[in-house]
């Protein structure tokens, strides 16, 4: 046969043929599923995490993302419909604040009117777009193979599905309005959910306030953070096991300053080896207090103010701020003898999570959705749930257990999705709507021409201004992509197979509320897999925050390395479920693996390809046995990736793709392959080059989740057909014949170490003669004996028993150096 020439004549990867793959795809459409998926194709739904459209990502949000994409390419390759949309999440407080910041401008000001609330929502959903383009060229940059929505939390069908969902639960009497005390920002000026609260470690001061004993002489010493909520203080309790204050029990005391009575009270709640053993029960110090006060019939004083001030109830420090009302309060203990001593600590304050502003507790009068009662069946369906990797379900499951109170779903923020509410002024009914279509009953008339319980005319009905937790919004993203209740045939099928794939950090809200949610609005378990990432750091080990400084931007790591070498370091950066650091090194590693297997395919370009092996039958016995070692990292990397990892297939395809073809096998039958001699039996050297295809095929369509874009450039130039319409390929060997193939693979390989190393130590390189020297190898290796010495360069003889003076090459191989015979 002629000299080969390779088809692929350029000598190195470019990486602006990623661009170019681009926009091939989208004008393929081969990502995109079918309008109407055909009967019997299973489909899979990829419930992907909405990001919040109001700032760049980072590497770590990003390669979140890649991975996602990677699991969403896995499946098709498994012949699944994927459904795998991304949309933004575009509701709630965060862009509410960034407006503020950009515009300098008030929200609560300029929602007062409703054209001045129209002007701050523009604002926001301008905001937003510019957001939402620059997240989505990132996530098409590094190839991820989405399906666009531009329709997201804000839209019209979005919001009339949430809408949808609160008629369906408020029907059925799982919502419900009441007077609460409640976590309240007074930065955001809005209720918190017990889930959005963060606890931040600082240092404090412990106040030892003086209480004289009423009705008896003496005073008692009382150790408190929050000396400004004296005036809400209805009763101080000690533990019934602490002797000290058994002979107090049922006497009272006064409040300093403003001198009413307090009951002494038995608790087993408080700590007797904190400040004195004694506690003040005040309206509202934390989530205790809450507890106790309900639980002891204690009349609730409210001292702190929605604006974070305190009321008028508070005397001498109304008006102050909370922080500042401390400071003061304390002087004036202090100046009337009350305050005995200070004394600085470390303890816990609950803030905001996203202004990070200290909560207060107030009393609210809020929308709250039943949760308490639906614990241990939340609890019941996430049993049912496959969780990948499984260590996090115990967080959703501790989560469940510390909820105390039913969720709080009404916020007085605007850019969210309107509460479909009026209420009659004459009569205080509670009127909802049907569902069905996008109501705005804060800027629209009331969708009844009187009120259906007392008849007063449309006039007395008052439309609610007040929007959902975004929370409440994202909980059912599952069932606004699987179609709930819009298209129940699709539903039906699509929601067999949903996977969540989400962080660690969003367990207690995202996940929860999706549970929740889901089966209170269906019966059924949200998800049959979910799938856990940790958290992205930078290289130092700490999250990517900007008062850190630490933000990594992915685009110039991307246009220096390639999308193909972020997605490698995204994939190998850490196992499902642990966290994760940016590591430049594993990136330059990704290009340097893309670059190897563009030097693979150039060399593959050289031999004639016929079609795809079916069987084993025509092949050399070395060829079957590297085909056997493929099968062998490929089903394990096939069982990774259906567990939703993607560590462990990258690593698994990268050492059959490095390691084992190109270091062992490609070298090993190159000399074969190319018959330069024309000494090669035409048979072996086309059993060569079919297997050289079968190996390199196979290792392509399987990194091709991964990798996409120089998988699909090769195959493209190579085999005439995009990777990614492929299937993952299937075992051409299988039980006990592949066990022997694989045996005597490894055997080939660990005599190849072998004679290199015996290389090294002359001092010679790896492709250099080994002139007079022989290697005996056993004769289980016979049929490997040919290429063995074309490779290595040296006289190869199979035998078991190699002639005296031959000295031990390694465990089975022996070498005869040249005059020793």
């Amino acid at each position: 046969m002629g000299s080969l020439k390779p088809i692929i004549e350029e000598k190195r990867w470019n990486i602006e043929w990623e661009r170019e793959l681009i926009e091939v795809w989208e004008k393929e459409g081969i990502y995109k599923p079918p309008s109407d998926v055909p009967e019997g194709k299973d489909i899979v739904v990829i419930d992907t995490p909405p990001p919040y459209a109001s700032g760049r990502w980072h590497v770590a949000g990003t390669a979140h993302y890649a991975q996602i994409d990677m699991v969403a390419r896995y499946l098709r390759l498994k012949g699944y419909v994927v459904i795998v949309p991304f949309y933004a999440d575009r509701n709630g407080l965060p862009v509410e604040v960034q407006v503020e910041k950009t515009y300098k401008v008030n929200a609560h000001e300029m929602a007062r009117t409703v054209e001045g609330r129209r002007k701050f929502l523009d604002l926001c959903r301008r905001f937003l777009d510019e957001a939402e383009r620059e997240i989505v060229s990132i996530w098409k940059r590094i190839g991820c193979s989405f399906d666009y929505w531009t329709k997201g939390t804000d839209s019209k069908d979005y919001r009339v599905l949430t809408q949808r969902s609160f008629i369906e639960l408020y029907k059925r009497g799982l919502i419900y309005e009441g007077e609460r005390p409640v976590r309240w920002c007074p930065r955001c000026r809005t209720t918190l959910a017990e889930a959005e609260i963060e606890r931040h470690e600082s240092e404090g001061t412990l106040y030892y306030v003086r209480f004289e004993l009423k009705d008896r002489e003496g005073y008692v010493v009382v150790a408190t953070t929050r000396p400004e909520l004296l005036a809400g203080c209805a009763a101080l309790a000690f533990n019934p096991e602490d002797e000290r204050y058994k002979e107090l029990k049922g006497g009272k005391a006064v409040a300093p300053i403003y001198g009413h009575e307090l009951p002494i009270l038995e608790h087993p709640s408080v700590d007797p080896g904190f400040g004195t053993g004694l506690m003040m029960i005040c309206s509202y110090g934390d989530e205790n207090d809450v507890r106790l006060f309900s639980e002891l019939g204690l009349k609730p004083r409210v001292v702190v103010g929605e604006d974070g001030k305190m009321l008028e109830s508070s005397g001498p420090i109304r008006g102050l701020k909370v922080e500042e009302a401390r400071v003061k309060i304390a002087e004036i203990l202090e100046k009337a003898g009350y305050l005995v001593k200070r004394e600085k600590i470390i303890h816990s304050t609950p803030v905001c999570w996203r202004c990070k502003t200290p909560l207060q507790i107030i009393h609210r009068r809020e929308l709250f959705l039943k949760q308490l009662e639906f614990r241990d069946k939340v609890k019941e369906v996430a049993s049912k749930i496959e969780f990948y990797p499984e260590m996090h379900r115990s967080k959703l499951y501790e989560w469940i257990d510390s909820i105390t109170m039913d969720w709080p779903i009404s916020r007085d923020r605007f850019y969210g999705t309107e509460i479909p509410m009026w209420t009659c002024s004459r009569c205080g009914e509670k009127l909802v709507p049907e569902p069905g279509r996008y109501y705005r009953p804060w800027e629209e008339p009331p969708p009844w021409d009187r009120c259906p319980k007392c008849g007063a005319p449309a006039s007395h009905l008052i439309g609610e201004k007040r929007v959902f937790d975004t929370w409440f919004d994202s909980s059912i993203s599952v069932l606004y992509v699987s179609r709930w209740s819009v298209d129940n045939d699709f539903f039906n099928r699509a929601f067999r197979f949903t996977i969540r794939p989400q962080g660690q950090d969003i367990i207690r809200t995202w996940l929860y509320y999706s549970l929740l949610r889901v089966y209170q609005l269906t019966g059924k378990p949200a998800f049959k897999m979910v799938r856990i990432t940790g958290m992205g750091l930078d290289p130092k080990g700490r999250p990517m925050h900007k008062s850190l400084g630490n933000i990594i931007d992915p685009e110039p790591v991307v246009e220096a390395y390639g999308a193909d070498a972020f997605r490698f370091w995204s994939a190998v950066a850490s196992k499902l479920g642990y966290d994760y650091r940016y590591d430049e090194n594993k990136v330059k590693t990704g290009r340097n693996f893309v670059t190897k297997l563009w030097n693979l395919a150039r060399l593959l370009s050289s031999f004639p390809w016929k079609k795809d092996a079916e069987s084993l039958e025509g092949f050399e016995p070395v060829d079957r046995a590297f085909i056997a070692v493929a099968d062998d990292y490929l089903e394990k990397a096939d069982r990774a990736y259906s567990a939703l990892d993607v560590y462990e297939p990258a690593h698994l395809l990268y050492e059959l793709a490095w390691d084992v073809f190109a270091s062992h096998y490609v070298e090993l039958v190159k000399e074969r392959a190319y018959n330069r001699d024309g000494g090669v039996p035409s048979s072996a050297q086309e059993s060569a080059w079919q297997a050289l295809h079968t190996v390199f095929k196979r290792v392509l369509v399987a990194l091709s989740p991964i990798m996409p874009f120089v998988t699909d450039a090769i195959f493209r130039r190579l085999y005439g057909e995009s990777v990614h319409v492929q299937r993952y390929p299937e075992p051409l060997t299988r039980g006990k014949e592949r066990e022997e193939l694989v045996s005597l693979a490894k055997s080939i390989m660990e005599l190849n170490h072998e004679i290199w190393n015996y290389k090294k130590s002359l001092g010679l390189r790896l492709s250099e003669e080994l002139r007079g020297y022989k290697v005996y190898v056993p004769e289980n290796l016979a049929v490997a004996a040919a290429d063995l010495s074309r490779m290595h360069k040296v006289y190869v003889e199979a035998s078991n028993r190699p002639p005296p003076g031959a000295r031990p090459l390694g465990s089975a191989a022996f070498i005869m150096e040249p005059g020793e015979a």
